[in-house]
């Protein structure tokens, strides 16, 4: 029997009594999909997944990207590893919602702890529903009016800037112009409207003076991590989160370098472009 249970009053649970490890059946996969449209991330222990099991979870919710930008598991260029230790220290620092630089940016993440550090390297999440929810209906309603401009580049200029980093991002630089997405989106599913605007991708709001851009963005970033609207998942070795990217946002806490990270993360596409 399965179950879960929640983390906080706006975003999280952790589902207890699935084994991901093995064939999930209709009922959990139904379960599953109701419970992350529900808390927008969901959270596993004990889950000792082989890269097999990783992607064929994924695969029940949608088709697998790719991220050239880091290292894959050998022979599965879906599952990226994100790897920190004394020589490659973390340079994401920030909040984000996963690759808003694409017109059709993940609809969700699976990320699958492999070696965690003896403490520190939580991560926290934010629901974007709920921050809306918080706002003001006259800030809604100017929010829902706004495009944003989000780019590749903005978010990985610390790796471009990086020695060879230039060459070795150039392919994904070049597949990757700037696009447009609204800074309020609607979840195709579940209908909620959430503010899809991050510090890591978004560059400025379309039609708007530098400085008020800037002053409005700036306002929404402190706001949608408002400790109410957020949780904070302490990772153990074969812990596995999955977050509806659509919906939320996240920032690892990097508070253990230099000890040694390392995790698996596959992306999920679903097609859509956020409206």
């Amino acid at each position: 029997m399965f179950d879960v249970q929640p983390l906080s009053g706006s975003i999280g649970g952790l589902v207890r009594g699935i084994d991901l490890c093995k064939p999930i059946d209709p009922h959990a996969v139904s379960f599953l999909h109701e419970t992350l449209l529900e808390h927008e991330v969901i959270f596993f222990r004990h889950q000792k997944m082989s890269p097999e099991n990783h992607l064929a979870l994924a695969n029940l919710f949608g088709i697998p990207q790719e991220h050239e930008a880091y290292d894959h598991v050998e022979g599965y260029p879906q599952l990226t590893i994100l790897e920190n230790d004394l020589d490659r220290p973390s340079k994401i620092e920030m909040w984000h919602t996963d690759m808003t630089f694409r017109p059709c940016p993940p609809s969700g993440s699976i990320l699958h702890a492999v070696r965690v550090p003896k403490k520190g390297g939580d991560t926290l999440f934010a629901s974007m529903s709920a921050a809306f929810a918080g706002l003001s209906s006259k800030m809604q309603s100017l929010l829902s009016g706004l495009t944003a401009v989000h780019d590749f580049s903005y978010g990985f200029k610390e790796s471009l800037e990086a020695p060879g980093g230039a060459e070795r991002l150039k392919n994904m630089v070049a597949k990757n112009p700037s696009v447009e997405h609204p800074v309020v989106r609607t979840h195709p599913i579940s209908g909620r409207k959430s503010i899809f605007v991050n510090p890591l991708f978004t560059v400025r709001i379309k039609g708007m003076h530098p400085s008020e851009s800037r002053t409005l963005l700036d306002f929404l970033y402190s706001h949608v991590t408002h400790p109410e609207y957020t949780c904070r998942f302490k990772w153990e070795v074969d812990s596995v989160a999955f977050w509806d990217n659509r919906i939320t946002q996240h920032k690892p806490v990097n508070d253990y370098w230099p000890e040694h990270r390392k995790m698996q993360r596959i992306t999920i596409d679903d097609g859509l472009r956020p409206i």
